[in-house]
């Protein structure tokens, strides 16, 4: 974590540890998750943001009860600080890797959140390849391939199909069942099972930007199996957003099944989706970088096989 030194930005200085701040909450966009990320508390996170708004004159964030979003300025702020910070980060990595006679580290970047599902394909890599560090964060979905394209990360697990001509998809890491989302006190709450064409009696809740029309049919479909619409009335940039729209009976949802373990929550139940096909999860890289700690991690996924979860 990067908490020393100084940045200079059109003639404005700002602690690292600030920058750290900002560009954290540009990625998640929520003052509390930003916090636990960081290990910080929220009202430090809000004095950090408030005290780079005061030294540059313009607000960075759009706050609302609903949601957080960047502003024109704070948009440019962090595509000036993004790579200046990301190379600093990586220069101390790379440091801290020699230190401990690593040669490279993997950067890989997880959309599902059950990182701790998949130790055997992490265990594996650390101990057929000791020479290399190994570094998981989490990817939004929103922008899905920006982190691949800029090279911050090295490898990406997407739900596929992924169809983009500069991507590679390889193995399928794991494979799971589907679930609806729905708040405590829906009407679809007591049942044991669901079908699609709940999607398209309640609507469900769509993102913020606009995502490649195959990619986002393929986690939740536009039509249902009769061929009924499915509406999207709301728009989500991340879970919290989505889940506090679920929550207050507005929509509904459709979520790989792997949320059941790692967002319990008393205000939303998840129902299986009995006519859904499996969500698959595979590994996706640039096509034109070639990677030997890729092409490691890729034979792994091949010898260790499809988890089924």
């Amino acid at each position: 974590m990067v908490n020393t030194g100084v940045y200079e930005w059109g003639g404005v200085t700002v602690e690292l540890r600030d920058i750290e701040i900002f560009l954290t909450l540009a990625e998640e966009l929520h003052f509390g998750r930003t916090a636990e990320r960081l290990h910080v508390s929220a009202a430090r996170v809000s004095q950090a943001i408030k005290k780079q708004e005061r030294t540059i004159g313009a607000a960075l964030f759009e706050r609302t009860s609903r949601a957080v979003r960047l502003t024109a300025v704070g948009e440019r702020l962090r595509e000036d600080l993004r790579p200046v910070y990301q190379g600093l980060k990586e220069s101390l990595e790379r440091a801290r890797m020699t230190a401990q006679g690593k040669t490279d580290v993997l950067r890989i970047g997880m959309m599902p959140v059950n990182a701790h599902d998949l130790r055997p394909f992490w265990d594996a890599f650390r101990t057929r390849h000791p020479q290399w560090g190994l570094r998981i964060r989490h990817a939004g979905f929103i922008d899905p391939w920006g982190q691949l394209r800029a090279g911050d990360i090295d490898v990406l697990v997407s739900w596929t199909p992924v169809e983009e001509p500069d991507l590679t998809v390889g193995p399928t890491l794991f494979t799971e069942h589907r679930v609806a989302l729905a708040a405590r006190d829906h009407i679809l709450a007591d049942r044991p099972s669901v079908s699609l064409e709940a999607l398209g009696d309640h609507g469900v809740i769509g993102p913020v930007t606009p995502l490649p029309d195959y990619w986002e049919d393929a986690f939740i479909p536009y039509r249902t199996p009769s061929g009924r619409q499915i509406e999207r009335p709301h728009s989500a940039a991340n879970l919290d957003e989505l889940f506090a729209i679920v929550a207050a009976g507005e929509a509904v949802n459709s979520l790989g099944a792997h949320v059941v373990r790692y967002y319990s929550r008393p205000d939303i139940v998840y129902i299986p989706l009995h006519d859904a096909p499996l969500l698959s999860w595979s590994l996706v890289w640039r096509s034109d970088v070639d990677n030997e700690m890729v092409r490691a991690f890729v034979r792994i996924v091949r010898d260790l096989g499809t988890a089924a979860l």
